[in-house]
């Protein structure tokens, strides 16, 4: 088997959670500028308040708010969103937490009326990285509890603060942030929800491939078993002694046709290799065409995952013709072992840049992709740079 080459420009089959995992990313970096933009505007505040709280407290909480903020940001590097999630989850609780032991710390004096504690500044800025870490309700929970601790700070360590403005600034920062807070638990149900799309439609267009593939391939065998009428007629007509058996034949074949089993039988890998090199025939006759077989002998390919992995390989031939080039040739690679099959299919065309491709073509995506991904077993990606050719390349493993 092949080694897997270094993409530049990858495609593969997803987790079914890509735009899901592109708006938490985005809202991840968003998260991180804002309490970065926060901390340079507020320093002047921080330094001001601190000479009024414990020393310890002022270091302490500027590190574990604005450094758990920042690490969200960080962690939208990894591949893996789960770490995203925990450290958002960590530091919508650490504003929380930072909020309040602000009574912990205080000595006063009071401060100005016109003044205020920095905590009171973002406190919707928590409620975001609440969003993405925990459910929406909870979120909004969060954004309740933080406004009314930060203005209940604000009322305790202002001198002239009436007591009749308290519920109206609490109910200003509550509303001011349930904007931004709204706006960001709406743009993560948008993601799910057009995960939830795109994994149907998917899932509808793998379906629809292995209809059409079944039709083709009972088209196919009822076109034999035409010939094989033709053929008994006409040994029958010239009284041959072979008539018999080949009537026999002819009729157990028309059976199996109409019981449908032959469209669910599984396929040896010559079988398999022999419908691979029709489908990629009939798509791309000037396709080069090489197999690489280790002991193969053994291999059986259940009907749907042969028609599947066909139809994709065709999928992946009709697009190097319709977007390589003129002069791009094409080359299909399969090597077959007892246990797995790996195709490749490389044109040495003009190739393309994945982030010029518009969100709503979904070719690659739905006849090559979705398919392989909707198939047990099944798996795909597209490697690709401009100038330098493209390479699909499709694995089934039958374990």
């Amino acid at each position: 088997m092949s080694t897997e080459p270094n993409p530049v420009s990858v495609v593969r089959a997803g987790t079914g959670r890509e735009n899901t995992d592109r708006i938490l990313r985005m809202f991840a970096r968003f998260i991180t500028v804002g309490y970065v933009a926060y901390l340079a505007f507020l320093l002047p505040s921080i330094a001001a308040m601190a000479p009024r709280l414990d020393p310890w407290w002022t270091p302490t909480a500027v590190v574990a708010v604005f450094g758990s903020g920042i690490v969200i940001g960080l962690m939208s590097f990894l591949r893996d969103t789960r770490a995203i999630r925990v450290a958002a989850g960590v530091a919508a609780a650490t504003f929380l937490l930072v909020a309040m032991s602000w009574p912990l710390a205080w000595i006063g004096p009071p401060v100005p009326g016109g003044e205020g504690v920095w905590l009171a500044g973002f406190p919707g800025l928590a409620s975001i990285a609440a969003v993405i870490a925990w459910p929406t309700t909870v979120a909004f929970g969060h954004l309740v509890v933080g406004c009314v601790t930060v203005q209940l700070i604000n009322y305790g360590v202002r001198a002239d603060l009436a007591s009749t403005m308290l519920v109206s600034e609490i109910a200003f920062a509550i509303v001011f942030c349930t904007l931004f807070v709204g706006g960001a638990a709406m743009a993560m149900r948008t993601g799910r929800i057009l995960d939830s799309t795109t994994e149907q439609t998917h899932a509808a267009a793998a379906t629809a491939a292995a209809r059409h593939a079944r039709a083709v391939e009972q088209d196919r065998f009822a076109a034999l078993i035409h010939d094989g009428v033709m053929a008994t007629l006409l040994t029958a007509s010239r009284r041959a002694p072979k008539a018999a058996g080949l009537a026999a034949t002819t009729l157990r074949e028309l059976d199996a046709i109409a019981s449908g089993v032959p469209s669910d039988q599984s396929f040896s890998a010559s079988a398999t290799l022999t419908y691979l090199r029709a489908a990629a025939a009939e798509a791309d006759h000037d396709a080069v065409f090489e197999v690489t077989s280790a002991d193969a002998g053994g291999l059986l390919v259940p009907a749907d995952v042969a028609r599947t992995v066909a139809s994709a390989l065709a999928e992946a031939l009709r697009n190097s013709r319709r977007h390589a080039g003129p002069d791009a040739t094409s080359t299909v690679h399969v090597w077959v072992t007892e246990r797995d099959i790996d195709i490749r299919v490389t044109d040495d065309g003009v190739g393309f840049d994945k982030t010029s491709v518009a969100p709503h073509r979904l070719g690659v995506t739905v006849s090559i992709l979705g398919r392989m991904r909707q198939l047990p077993g099944g798996s795909a990606f597209v490697d690709s740079a401009p100038g330098r050719g493209t390479t699909v390349r499709l694995g089934w493993d039958a374990a």
